[in-house]
């Protein structure tokens, strides 16, 4: 497909997708693990692409550990890791911060262990306090326990006109116990003591993706994600193939209505779908589309399903449709019924 055309339907493959691309660019939260806990069947199958060849790399807006803390958590679930199979938040702002500061710079870090290590890396002094002469703010995942007095800490400085950067600005993230405030959260707060705007470097934006390349070396990469926001956009972004799998924050309704930019190139329940073909979702006229044994069709304003067989197939072909309805905005058809048939 033309990246400057429209994605109106989840694509098919042949081939399984561990074989059709080099490297799997992983988010982790909501699609490896969950609260630190592996998700089903991502161990087994994170595994078996492995062995049949493709690369795995692991990439995570989460700034607060570092590479070398998630290889070993992840060695931890049973998933072969080394710290250089890791691209974090971290390490993409740290990189953004050194092309525009000097060598050794000072930067206040509001946040964890994670960007202090990245901004060593790239040869700059990390630092706590406003008082410290910083030349950039930097503010990442800190972790439930960061204190309040770190948000203080961060507006001092950008009122004195201090360059503020942001690992990521995702509101949320998925925990065992359920969905938590994430960075972005962090962020507005400080944005709202301050009236300023930070510059982001993590999914969706461009400075991600680029560490990530450089990082892996990859030439037919897939971003796998759980995020329309910040997985599937950034792979649109950066004009590569997406995977979004369903074991994250993202469901089915929302699915439905993503627009142009959050719509992934293939759908599918969890990590197995790296290890097996993707399924046509056929046009089959009148404005019906079929996959499995589903057929999916627009009717009096809500989105129609009749069939049976495989709940994903289903969504497949009711995604089909909505998308086409909507071209490049976000469907306002009501989905309620076909996805209550399917269970998502």
């Amino acid at each position: 497909m033309s990246r400057s055309a429209v994605r109106t339907r989840p694509e098919g493959s042949a081939r399984p997708l561990s074989e059709a691309y080099d490297t799997a660019l992983l988010d982790l939260d909501g699609v490896v693990y969950a609260g630190g806990v592996a998700i089903d069947h991502a161990v087994e199958s994170l595994g078996t692409a492995r062995d049949g060849g493709m690369r795995l790399a692991y990439v995570t807006n989460n700034a607060l550990r570092t590479p070398d803390a998630v290889a070993a958590h992840l060695t931890e679930l049973g998933i072969a890791a080394e710290a250089s199979d890791v691209v974090t938040s971290a390490q993409a702002v740290a990189r953004l911060i050194s092309d525009q500061v000097p060598a050794g710079a000072r930067v206040l870090v509001i946040g964890g262990e994670g960007l202090r290590v990245a901004l060593r890396e790239r040869g700059l002094t990390p630092v706590e306090s406003a008082d410290d002469e910083p030349v950039a703010v930097v503010q990442g995942f800190g972790g439930p326990d960061l204190p309040w007095g770190r948000f203080a800490e961060a507006s001092y400085a950008i009122a004195r006109g201090v360059p503020w950067f942001a690992s990521n600005t995702d509101l949320t993230i998925p925990s065992a116990r359920g969905i938590a405030p994430g960075n972005g959260a962090a962020v507005e707060v400080v944005r709202i003591a301050t009236g300023a705007t930070p510059q982001v470097a993590g999914k969706p934006l461009p400075p991600m993706h680029r560490e990530t390349i450089l990082r892996t070396g990859a030439e037919r990469p897939l971003v796998v994600g759980d995020r329309l926001d910040t997985d599937i956009e950034g792979a649109f972004n950066g004009g590569v193939d997406s995977l979004l799998v369903l074991t994250g924050v993202t469901d089915g309704a929302q699915l439905l209505a993503a627009p142009a930019r959050h719509r992934p190139t293939y759908v599918d329940v969890d990590l197995r779908g790296l290890l097996t073909g993707q399924p046509e979702v056929a046009d089959v006229g009148d404005g019906r589309f079929r996959c499995g044994g589903w057929t999916a069709a627009a009717s009096g304003g809500e989105l129609r399903l009749e069939g049976d067989g495989e709940p994903v197939d289903g969504l497949r072909a009711l995604c089909a449709v909505a998308w086409t309805v909507a071209g490049d905005g976000a469907c306002e058809l009501d989905g309620g019924k076909g996805l209550a048939r399917l269970g998502v």
